[in-house]
């Protein structure tokens, strides 16, 4: 979300009471109201910028009910609902890496000149989530052929929906072997970038590319480092004997 906070936070609150009481005065039940209006909280929370603000997003709603009363209406399960629909969304076996980051328009342009694949080249997309950045990588590698792997099986479903112009299926980029691809991108958080580091160490071939939004490997030097129109940087590492990057120390 791209207002100040807690203005996204606000927004969403404010959309979660409208859709509770709107279906409310079409009589539909309370029980089906909270369900529908919380479900909109917790999918809208996954545009928040950080784990914590996704939490205060999509709890907020819930909780308000919660103090106004109002939720001696509604039977003691139903508060399940909301969790129920996030670990559907996002199972918590992905919540080790980035919880949905999604890729901001044009955040990789650029890339296509800078790595200079040719036609033909595999693009992993490592936890694609919705396909934001398959939509920028297949602006700057047209030629590529482009692949996302995507943990989350509603996810993964939406994301081949929305990019039928690449392989999108659901697996672990954990345990998906990057040897076989020419580039892998990832915008994950930096807790996770030494596991990155040592898988494409590991299983990337000699001159093949890792492109990371946002957050370097802080113990590897980058082959190139382009600065995004948002102000982030996208990092590029090339990987392989003849190309290893020197480690800083």
């Amino acid at each position: 979300m791209s207002f100040r906070w807690p203005l996204p936070a606000l927004a969403v609150w404010v959309a979660c009471w409208a859709s509770f009481l709107g279906l409310g005065m079409a009589r539909v039940g309370h029980v089906a109201a909270f369900v529908v209006a919380a479900g909109i909280g917790v999918a809208l929370a996954t545009r928040g910028a950080t784990p914590w603000r996704r939490v205060f997003i999509g709890a907020g709603f819930p909780l308000s009910l919660a103090a106004t009363g109002l939720a001696g209406v509604l039977p003691a399960w139903a508060w399940l609902a909301p969790l129920a629909a996030l670990a559907w969304l996002y199972p918590m076996h992905a919540w080790r890496d980035a919880p949905m980051f999604p890729t901001p328009a044009g955040a990789l342009r650029g890339l296509g000149g800078h790595v200079g694949l040719p036609p033909g080249s595999r693009v992993l997309d490592a936890g694609c989530g919705l396909g934001n950045a398959l939509v920028e990588l297949r602006r700057e590698l047209p030629g590529a052929l482009l692949c996302g792997i995507e943990w989350s099986r509603p996810l993964s479903v939406m994301c081949a929906l929305r990019c039928r112009f690449a392989r999108v299926r659901r697996g672990d980029m954990w345990s998906e072997d990057w040897s076989a691809y020419d580039l892998v991108f990832v915008f994950q958080r930096p807790e996770s970038m030494p596991r990155v580091d040592a898988k494409a160490a590991r299983e990337l071939r000699p001159g093949t590319w890792l492109a990371s939004l946002e957050f370097p490997i802080v113990q590897r030097r980058p082959s190139r480092q382009i600065a995004c129109a948002d102000g982030r940087s996208l990092w590029l590492y090339r990987y392989g004997d003849a190309y290893e990057n020197f480690y800083v120390r």
